[in-house]
């Protein structure tokens, strides 16, 4: 079975002129990724409802909903609030544009005419954090899968096999550093049909959050954590569920 390519990530670049947008799409023309544009900030906010973004290119002076007014939308709402929200301005912007940004949740500060090299790297940095929370969202579901198969009484090793191809999730966690071949006897016992068991998942599961917890704080460095306490947090309930499941199994 082939393996899917992955999806690629989306930014969203938001500015009420379209020479802007133009340049910008031209600069982050050469990472993988997907350009939405927005000529304001409602339709900005509507495109974050309708889609997941990486990261948000925004301008500050724009007519109607301007920057900040569009940023503190978005991070007031529970589906945008972990999006990264690069503000962008002209020469001419007061001296507390920088302050007001960055009360308001901004990410980071960018100044018209920017170094183009200067933004691919930013923007990069928010695309490898998406791309790594992604990616650790799979293993957690693919964990919990196994979990709620290998909890289930009566279950034969072919029910509790999964078909999912985890060839995307099992290189990230390679990558991350996550031993991932480590033999199943060091962790916990199998089922006869070679499946793991509850002491596999746990340890697993452990892992999982230690890289949840480390990309929180690397994300705290860029000014967001795209989202990984909340899950890391949901992986901690699940340890526990498994500690209690492991208890039960061993009555």
């Amino acid at each position: 079975m082939s393996t899917p390519a992955p999806e690629k990530s989306s930014i969203l670049i938001v500015d009420d002129i379209e020479e802007n947008l133009v340049a910008l799409e031209a600069v982050l023309g050469s990472l993988d990724l997907h350009v939405v544009r927005a000529r304001s900030g409602e339709e900005a906010l509507k495109a974050m409802l309708r889609e997941e973004f990486a990261v948000v290119l925004l301008d500050v002076l724009m007519p109607g909903m301007d920057g900040f007014e569009t940023a503190a939308n978005i991070k007031r709402l529970d589906q945008t609030k972990d999006v990264p929200v690069i503000l962008l301005t002209g020469t001419d912007a007061g001296t507390d544009y920088a302050y007001r940004g960055y009360a308001i949740g901004a990410a980071d500060f960018l100044t018209k005419p920017f170094d183009p090299w200067l933004l691919r790297t930013k923007v990069n940095v928010f695309l490898e954090l998406h791309r790594k929370n992604r990616q650790l969202a799979a293993q957690a579901e693919q964990l919990r899968r196994l979990l709620v198969a290998d909890s289930k009484p009566g279950r034969s090793a072919a029910d509790t096999t999964d078909t999912t191809d985890t060839t995307d999730t099992t290189d990230a966690a390679e990558a991350a550093g996550a031993d991932w071949d480590r033999p199943a006897q060091d962790t916990g016992a199998k089922t006869p049909g070679g499946e793991p068991r509850l002491g596999d998942v746990a340890a697993q599961l452990a892992q999982i959050e230690l890289l949840l917890r480390d990309a929180e704080s690397s994300g705290r460095g860029t000014g967001s954590t795209g989202g990984t306490a909340g899950l890391a947090d949901r992986i901690a309930d699940l340890e526990r569920v498994v500690g209690r499941l492991r208890v039960s199994d061993d009555g």
